[in-house]
Formats: structure tokens, sequence, C-alpha cells
């Protein structure tokens, strides 16, 4: 009986102590808002569809920009002084777009700047699959992909009437190639913050297996990267080249298409980490208490100390009370 007794109450506790196993307890979600399920979420599941469409923003990126002075210059027919100016413009613009987009997302709080929000100001098609709104710039580069693939076939916007280059394209050609061009750059630099971080939020850090994956998972975003790199400044360059501008053009447009729809696919299987306001608001009052309070005595005792209440709490670690940096 005792035996039995001690078996039956195994067999009870069992799942409690599976629970931390079963799901994810770092205050992030599923799809549906719900506590994500372990085996059914994040992880490598989730990582290899936002690997795959850096892989396609890379290459799509690459293909374009490693030809731009080409463009300017042979179909354009600017001189190189100004082409090179032109795209020494337009690389900046993109490497400002991340603190463009940073600095509303994160002095804003995200309850009121919220991926919504800004998708409908952004984006013909709203497509926000994640917190961070990657979605959302991803398709306004995929719109500047399809602008310049069109300006090539579409009669009243191609560079001349007849098929040859000719040696003044049209204005209507040189607006929406710059139009296109800077949509690109508005979806590179605005997803650029984003995405990396979305896949990391896929891995647990409190789940030893999950931890030792993330470190993984930057190992094989960098080769995505490199890989979508090195296609873009061989295999497009190559097209433009031997084929022509258009169809190079309408090749980048598929690849990013498909990268999209990959990205989408893999939106079940994603975890959203819940939106909590500007973080700058909780470090800015920190640092007011702690010069309010910088001569008070340090108590022995560590219950003592401030917490925040538990209605205020998130789900998710908590950093234990140190001797240092008090």
């Amino acid at each position: 009986m005792e035996a039995r007794k001690g078996t039956e109450v195994a067999v009870a506790i069992k799942p409690e102590e599976t629970d931390g196993e079963k799901w994810v307890h770092d205050s992030s979600t599923d799809h549906k808002g719900r506590l994500p399920l372990r085996v059914s979420s994040g992880s490598w599941r989730a990582s290899v569809f936002i690997i795959a469409i850096e892989f396609g923003e890379r290459l799509s990126h690459f293909g374009l920009a490693t030809s731009l002075v080409i463009y300017l210059t042979t179909v354009i027919h600017q001189d190189l002084k100004t082409a090179a100016k032109n795209v020494n413009y337009w690389v900046g613009v993109t490497t400002l777009m991340p603190l463009a987009r940073w600095v509303p997302g994160r002095c804003i709080p995200r309850r009121i700047l919220h991926r919504p929000c800004i998708c409908c100001h952004l984006s013909v098609v709203n497509l926000y699959f994640d917190q961070y709104g990657t979605g959302c710039y991803l398709n306004k580069f995929e719109q500047g992909l399809i602008l310049l693939a069109l300006s090539w076939f579409i009669p009243s916007i191609k560079p001349c009437e007849g098929e040859e280059l000719c040696h003044k394209p049209r204005c209507i050609h040189e607006v929406v190639f710059f139009l296109a061009i800077y949509l690109v750059s508005i979806g590179t630099g605005g997803h650029k913050p984003a995405l990396q971080s979305f896949g990391a939020d896929q891995f647990d850090d409190d789940h030893t297996e999950e931890r030792k994956s993330k470190m993984s998972y930057f190992s094989w975003w960098s080769l995505g990267l490199c890989s979508g790199l090195l296609v873009g400044v061989t295999v497009i360059v190559y097209i433009q080249d031997r084929v022509s501008w258009g169809a190079a053009d309408i090749l980048l447009t598929e690849v990013m298409a498909l990268s999209l729809v990959i990205f989408a696919a893999g939106r079940p299987f994603y975890r959203y980490r819940v939106p909590t306001g500007s973080p700058l608001t909780p470090m800015l009052w920190v640092l007011v208490e702690a010069l309010a309070k910088k001569n008070l005595p340090y108590p022995s005792d560590p219950s003592a100390l401030y917490e925040a209440p538990r209605s205020e709490k998130a789900e998710g670690r908590l950093l234990r009370h140190t001797g240092k940096l008090k």
C-alpha cells in the first residue's frame, strides 16, 4: 500500500514538475495571444523562417545596390560625379533609417505607437507579423522592387520608347526610379534593428537547450546574410550585365515576394514579446529615485528593499538583489 501510495503521489506531481518544460514563461505569447507551448513554437521551428527572409532581403538589397552607379551612368546618363553623389545620398538615408525608426519606437510608448498604427501609414498592404512592424517595412521594400520592375515594362514610364537605351531617358522614368530605390531604403533600414532581435526572441534564455541553440542561431543568421550578399553581387549582377536590367529587377522582386510568403508562413510558430511601454520611462524613473535617495543607509535585510507590486510585474525573470551597484 505504501509503495502504491508513493507511486500515486509521484504521478500526481509529475505534471507540475514538467510544467516549466511544457510552457514558455518569458513574457512571450503565441500568435493568438496565449501562453506559448514550447514544443510547437519558437526555437528553430520559427527562426528558420526569419533566416530565410534575411537571405532574400540581403540578396535583393545588394543585387540592387551593387550596380546603382552603373545604372545611373548608362541608363539615366548622369555623369560619374552626379551618380556617385546620388548613390551616397541613398546609402546615407539607408544607414540612418534604423535610427529614424528607433527614435519613435523608443521615445513613444508602444501601446500608442503599435504595429497597426505604424503599418496603416507606411504600407498599402499591412503585413505586420510581429510586434516590431518588421513585415510592414519589408513590404515597403517589396513595393520599391515592384515599382522598379514596372518602370521597365510599362510603356509610359520606360526609359525610352524603343527597346534600346536612349541618349536622354524620360524624366518620368527617373522620378519613378528614385521613388523606388528610396522605398527600398525605407524597407531596408526600417526592418534592420528588428528582424535579428525578433529571431533571438524565439529562444528562451531560461531553458538550457534553447539557450545553447540561441548561440548557434546568430551563426546561422550570419551565414544566411553572407549567402544572400554573395548571390546578389554575383548572379544578379551577371543578369543585369548579360541579360537586361528589367529581367534582374523581376528576379529581385520575385525573390523578395517569396521571402515575404515564407515569413508569413512562419506566423503560427513565432513567439511575440508583449509590449510593455517605452523602456526610457522606467530608466529615467530609476535614475531620479537613485539620486534622491543616494544618502539613505543600505538596509541589512534584503526584504526591506523595494520590489515592484505583483500587479505590475510581467511574467519573466526577476533579477536578484546584490551587494554591488547600489
